[in-house]
């Protein structure tokens, strides 16, 4: 005599949701988020360099013009100071904006323009910039060094793009 039992069947936690890489966001997108970039002291400056948590290497990016003045904005209207953290906590027991609450206001950034949240990621953000640069100079180095990748092959690969093309194009841009 065989017993049948049917154990007890958990739901995979990725059931219904996209994942894997995200895709970067597009130029329109970023220009309705109006994304807020880090500063230094109460001085919004063209270019800021951060340290990746990952890699523990400086990454130096560019601050646009309408980002540096929306940062000043901020800045006087939280009445922040040099000492303080640019976005602070919710909650007083870290004095900075947490990874999941900027998470969460991206995925209302999103929600606000039309885009589903579930299709990006706060490293959206991050990719975007990357695959602007490229799309529009082609200079696969100059995506390299603002990614703050060692090897050109991760930064074709992070991209997405033709193996061959974007490596011969690196080649021509080192000349």
């Amino acid at each position: 005599m065989e017993a049948t039992t049917t154990p007890n069947r958990r739901e995979p936690w990725n059931k219904g949701k996209l994942v894997g890489q995200k895709a970067p966001l597009k130029l329109k997108a970023i220009w309705a988020i109006r994304v807020r970039d880090v500063c230094h002291g109460e001085h919004v400056t063209a270019r800021a360099s951060v340290l990746q948590q990952k890699t523990q290497r400086p990454v130096q990016f560019e601050i646009t013009a309408p980002t540096r003045e929306a940062v000043e904005t901020w800045i006087k209207t939280a009445r922040r100071k040099s000492e303080n953290y640019l976005f602070p906590s919710r909650i007083h027991i870290s004095s900075h904006l947490a990874t999941r609450q900027y998470a969460r206001i991206l995925d209302g950034w999103l929600a606000k323009i039309g885009l589903n949240p579930a299709g990006y990621r706060t490293h959206s953000m991050r990719r975007t910039k990357a695959s602007l640069i490229y799309r529009r100079t082609k200079n696969l180095r100059a995506v390299q060094l603002l990614l703050g990748h060692t090897r050109s092959e991760r930064t074709v690969r992070y991209l997405g793009v033709g193996v061959d093309d974007a490596l011969e194009m690196a080649e021509q841009t080192e000349v």
